[in-house]
Order: structure tokens, then C-alpha cells, then sequence
């Protein structure tokens, strides 16, 4: 397999068919994690991370996770309400302008450490959430642990768009129903992800040729989302969830180890 001249041109593809391969099952990872299995988010992280660098990566996934939302929050649309998005507003916009200052100062290898460990550490939130679901539950009506997960997933969105973790802690430990937390989740994401495009275009890492590799790696979203669809229907989710956590694991120490 070749890359054509005249995608490398206009693209941030190189030569190399592997970062193309990389870049086209992250797209498909994003739509997966859309449709609502949510264990693929943060593979796609790493994978493009890998593929094109950590901090360049961040403002490439933000425009086709946007046109998920978009999918996401229409096919939702009945789930929900803006509501209870607001309790998670403030703190996550606070997040977000924290994300912006440190992204700014960091290098392209403190980048790819930090997201690394960003993603483990979001990894073990899981496992004390499936292990001690009870003893998180006790916080849930405080303040603090609204303003506490709203500025978590602030941060973790602008520097690695890694917040899907933190936002499923937070509306699992507020009991709803699965229409309404879907309908909620995908209205905070689209939300919180068109808020950054002006941070990240300010950064420099969403530009012309960003986007034309958006447009090229488009058709993999949809195409995981449908596929996502199917899946949910044929696979117990969570056989599934529990082999995404374990590659995505090994995907982040790949990603801190260069």
C-alpha cells in the first residue's frame, strides 16, 4: 500500500502506510465510542497520538469528534436536557482554559507522557468505580463532586480529548436512565468540544491541512458508528469493554515508553 503524492500534500499523512492504517481504526474508534460502546474512546487517543504526535493529534480529533456529536446529540435528541448539563458547565470551561495554558507550554514528548499517564490514571478511576460503586455514590449530591468531575473533564478533554471516562464516572454515580444518559452525554460533549476549536485553532493545531485530514478520515467515523450499532446488537458489551481496557492500557505505556 502506497500513499499518493497528492494526499501527502494536502494532508498530514506521510509515506508511511501504517500512520494512515493507525489513523483510519481511530476514526473508526470514534464513531464505536459514539454509537455507546465507550471503551474505545481512549484507544483512539493513543492511536493517534502515535500517529501523528500527541499535541498535533489533539486538534485533529477535536473536528471529527464534533461531527459525531452532532450524530450523537440528533440521534439522542429525546434523552435528556441541557439541565444537567449546567452543574458540569462552569468547572469544565475552567478545565478547558487550564488544558489551553498547559498544552501551550508543553513539548511534543512531555505531551505524549502526560496523555499516557492521563489515560492510566483514567483507566484505574475505572476500576475503583466498578470496585466501590457504593462509596462514590455517597458524594454524588455534593457540589464538589460536580465542580470536582466538571474541572477533571475540562482538563483531560483539551489536553488528550480523554474525558469520556470522567464523564461516564460522573452520570453513572447520578442513576439515570440509559436514554437520558446518553441524551446527556452527548449534549456536555458537544457543548464542551465546539467550545476548544477556537483554544486549539489558537494553538496552531487545527489548520487547513488538519482538516483535510479530517475530511479523508470522515467516512470512518460514520462507518463506526454503524458498525457500533451492530455490534451492541451481536456482542455482550462487556466482554468487549474489558479487551478495549487491556489495548488500551498497553497502547498508553507504548505511548509514555516513545
Amino acid at each position: 500500500m502506497s500513499i499518493p503524492d497528492w494526499l501527502q500534500q494536502t494532508t498530514l499523512f506521510t509515506a508511511d502506510p501504517q500512520i494512515f492504517l493507525m489513523a483510519a481504526l481511530a476514526a473508526l474508534c470514534i464513531g464505536l465510542s459514539k454509537s455507546g460502546l465507550s471503551g474505545t474512546a481512549t484507544l483512539n487517543v493513543v492511536l493517534m497520538a502515535q500517529a501523528f504526535g500527541a499535541k498535533a493529534s489533539v486538534g485533529l480529533v477535536l473536528p471529527l469528534l464534533i461531527v459525531a456529536d452532532f450524530m450523537g446529540f440528533y440521534l439522542n435528541r429525546h434523552g435528556g436536557s441541557w439541565r444537567r448539563v449546567l452543574p458540569m458547565a462552569p468547572p469544565a470551561i475552567a478545565g478547558v482554559i487550564a488544558g489551553y495554558f498547559l498544552l501551550g507550554e508543553i513539548d511534543n514528548a512531555s505531551a505524549r507522557t502526560v496523555i499516557g499517564w492521563l489515560i492510566i490514571g483514567l483507566l484505574a478511576f475505572k476500576l475503583l468505580l466498578d470496585a466501590s460503586k457504593g462509596a462514590l455514590e455517597i458524594l454524588t449530591g455534593h457540589p464538589v463532586f460536580s465542580w470536582a468531575m466538571g474541572l477533571c473533564a475540562g482538563i483531560t478533554t483539551m489536553l488528550a480529548n480523554a474525558a469520556g471516562p470522567v464523564m461516564t464516572v460522573y452520570l453513572l454515580s447520578q442513576k439515570l436512565e440509559k436514554k437520558e444518559h446518553l441524551g446527556v452525554f452527548s449534549r456536555f460533549f458537544l457543548f464542551i468540544n465546539l467550545f476548544k476549536v477556537p483554544f486549539s485553532a489558537d494553538l496552531g493545531i487545527i489548520h487547513p491541512r488538519s482538516l483535510m485530514t479530517n475530511l479523508v478520515l470522515l467516512p470512518g467515523v460514520v462507518l463506526g458508528i454503524v458498525l457500533g450499532w451492530q455490534i451492541l446488537k451481536r456482542i455482550p458489551q462487556k466482554p468487549f469493554e474489558w479487551t478495549l481496557f487491556v489495548l488500551t492500557l498497553v497502547a498508553a505505556v507504548w505511548l509514555i515508553q516513545g
